[in-house]
C-alpha cells in the first residue's frame, strides 16, 4: 500500500492477530496508549475487525502494519485514525521496542503524513500524545506538528 526506502506498509488482516497481540501488551504501549483489553488471539482478532479493519471499510484508512521489506519482519503500526472524539483524522504509531531509535517510526509516519495529504486529499492531520511520552513529542515535531 505504501513504500519507502526500508519499509512497507500495508492493511492489518485477521492473520497480524499474533503479532497486534504482542504490540498491544507491551509495556510503552500500555503506558502511553493504555491497555484495549487484548489478551488472547481472539482479542486480537476482535481488535483487528472492530479498529483497523472496520476503520478501513468506514473511511478508507486505517492504522497499518509497518514491516521491513527485505525480511518482510513486522516493526509496529502506524497511519490514520479517524475517532468520534476529534474532529481532524489523527495519525498514530507504535513499534516494538528492538526497532525504536533507527529511524522506522519517522520513515512510516512520513510516508503516512504524505499519504494522508497528497492521496487521500486531508487539508489537516493532527496527533495526540501523553505530555510524558517524550520520544513521540520529539518525533511528531521532527514531522513539522506542532501543539496546539
Amino acid at each position: 500500500m505504501i513504500e519507502t526506502e526500508r519499509l512497507h506498509l500495508r492493511r492489518l488482516a485477521l492473520d497480524d492477530a499474533g503479532f497486534v497481540l504482542g504490540l498491544l501488551n507491551q509495556p510503552s504501549w500500555l503506558r502511553f496508549i493504555g491497555d484495549k483489553n487484548v489478551h488472547t488471539l481472539d482479542d486480537a482478532r476482535r481488535y483487528l475487525e472492530q479498529g483497523p479493519m472496520a476503520s478501513y471499510q468506514r473511511n478508507g484508512f486505517g492504522l497499518y502494519l509497518t514491516a521491513l521489506k527485505t525480511k518482510a519482519t513486522p516493526l509496529g503500526i502506524c497511519g490514520l485514525i479517524k475517532r468520534d472524539s476529534l474532529q481532524d483524522v489523527d495519525i498514530g504509531f507504535a513499534f516494538l521496542p528492538e526497532f525504536c531509535g533507527q529511524g522506522y517510526a519517522f520513515e512510516a509516519a512520513a510516508a503516512v503524513l504524505h499519504y494522508g495529504r497528497h492521496t487521500l486529499g486531508l487539508r489537516r492531520i493532527v496527533a495526540i500524545t501523553s505530555p510524558d511520552n517524550q520520544h513521540s513529542i520529539r518525533l511528531l515535531q521532527k514531522l513539522g506538528l506542532k501543539f496546539e
